[in-house]
């Protein structure tokens, strides 16, 4: 199995083409299927509409749940394994907070949860961990502003309906928590389904030239007649194109003797390190240049590490291993890069339990960075990835200009908005890996889908409220140690 077999999923045969064998993808229902076969055989979109005779639309809203399920204190203490011991209560802390926070934590159990529940067999590149918090704007190359998916560390070749359904489970959660009425909830879950179905049915009749980069930022609210959310996306942008390199360096560090700067510890969310720890950070960006564009060598030649800091991350990264290096230029002007230890995909065992091939052990940051290029429809230019000590790096821009909308601040009106557009976000991603006429096939024009995904949020939510009540009682209970989040 080759490294591309990792991201693009397994087995390659052959096809014959006047008694000539011509290299082609296996003929399982992935992402490229059927090029270089002539003559053209099939319809993908029958194909797609075939597959409902064996798995109905309406047994997504199953929400299965077997007598091997982990307890939620067990499934974070497993996820635990390998992170770096005393952040661990500080991850157990900010999964504590509410149960959208657990579940943004759990991306392992709820995967062995969606291992049990129907699946067409129509495999993607998804992202593995697309709640609703995991969408946002970020800078293209020109510093331009896109909003897409942007977190991609769990991501694999699978079921394209476990991203959909953790998106929509994850928008009754937020709506919950920020208040909204249980209508409300629901119809957000529905209507992401919704725009995920009807923009893989604009996608899938459009050429694909078209399709592939269809749905630009400009059409998106209108696509989804996201009216109601552009005050939000608004402030939101207006906050991204602050939040640059230069704006954290010019808060995160000082002056030093030597001319240069250097990072100011800010417990327990950034802190110095040793110097050799340091220094074995700052040499591995020598191989990382080896995963970027040739292009960009001279770029990043302009620049010199002044220094290396440890930086916690997000809530399901909380404990592992990453870094900010200071970068500055001939000016004095700083570019930031995040060092970001790249585990093993939480998916990987529920995808075996599932029949699905389990890729071969191969560089985990490459994995995470070869997943997002594939769904993005512009990505980081600096992303690349490396190793440290010998564990997998991937390597990004840090303060790209992102920017979020906080799924639980939204208003009632605004919830269901959000839900339409990160559903054709989410559709325009997995389109890249898939024909999306196979999935529109499948998916139709009738809510079916719509309303069994709805069905399946709200009872995953009911699941995730308990296992957030199990995880703050054994805190309670002094089981589990926790400190606030930070």
């Amino acid at each position: 199995m080759t490294e591309n077999d990792a991201v693009n999923g397994p087995g390659v045969n052959g096809t014959t083409v006047n008694g000539t064998t011509v290299p082609g993808q296996a003929a399982r229902i992935s992402g490229v299927r059927g090029f270089g076969r002539w003559p053209v055989q099939g319809s993908p979109k029958e194909e797609g509409k075939a597959l409902r005779a064996r798995v109905r639309r309406r047994a997504h809203a199953e929400l299965p749940l077997d007598t091997d399920r982990p307890d939620a204190v067990t499934a974070v203490e497993e996820s635990s394994r390998g992170r770096i011991p005393e952040l661990t209560p500080l991850r157990v802390g900010r999964m504590a907070a509410t149960p959208f926070a657990f579940l943004r934590g759990s991306a392992g159990l709820m995967a062995h949860d969606l291992a049990r529940t129907p699946t067409t067999g129509i495999d993607a590149q998804i992202c593995g961990d697309a709640h609703a918090a995991n969408f946002g704007l970020y800078a293209d190359a020109r510093g331009g502003l896109i909003i897409d998916l942007n977190d991609f560390d769990e991501t694999v070749h699978g079921p394209w309906e476990w991203d959909l359904k953790r998106l929509a489970a994850s928008l009754v959660l937020a709506g919950r928590e920020a208040g909204a009425d249980e209508d409300v909830c629901r119809q957000a879950a529905h209507d992401a389904a919704g725009a995920y179905r009807r923009t893989m049915r604009l996608l899938a009749t459009l050429p694909v030239l078209d399709a592939w980069n269809a749905i630009t930022d400009e059409e998106l609210v209108s696509h989804t007649d996201a009216h109601d959310l552009l005050g939000t996306l608004e402030r939101v942008s207006e906050k991204a194109r602050n939040n640059t390199s230069g704006r954290f360096a010019a808060k995160s560090t000082q002056a030093h003797e030597d001319g240069g700067r250097r990072f100011v510890e800010a417990h327990p969310v950034l802190r110095r390190i040793p110097d050799a720890e340091a220094a074995a950070v700052a040499a591995s960006l020598e191989h990382y240049l080896t995963t970027l564009s040739e292009d960009y060598h001279p770029l990043l030649a302009r620049y010199a590490v002044h220094d290396v800091a440890f930086r916690v991350v997000g809530t399901g990264s909380v404990g592992t291993r990453s870094y900010v290096v200071l970068l500055l230029d001939h000016r004095g002007e700083p570019l930031v890069l995040q060092v970001k230890e790249a585990r093993p995909s939480a998916l990987l065992p529920h995808l075996a339990a599932i029949g699905r091939p389990v890729p071969q052990a191969g560089h985990e940051g490459r994995r995470v960075v070869l997943g997002q290029k594939r769904m993005q429809v512009v990505s980081d230019i600096l992303l690349g990835w490396t190793s440290v000590a010998g564990r997998p790096y991937q390597v990004r821009q840090f303060r790209n200009r992102k920017g979020s909308v906080d799924p639980a601040a939204l208003a009632a009106d605004q919830l269901d908005d959000y839900a339409r557009m990160t559903g054709a976000l989410l559709a325009r991603a997995h389109s890249h890996s898939v024909d999306p006429r196979l999935i529109a096939g499948y998916c139709g024009k009738s809510e079916a889908l719509d309303e069994a995904v709805a069905a399946f949020s709200l009872a995953y939510a009911d699941r995730t409220e308990a296992d957030h009540a199990d995880l703050v009682t054994a805190v309670r209970n002094g089981r589990v140690a926790a400190e606030a989040g930070v």
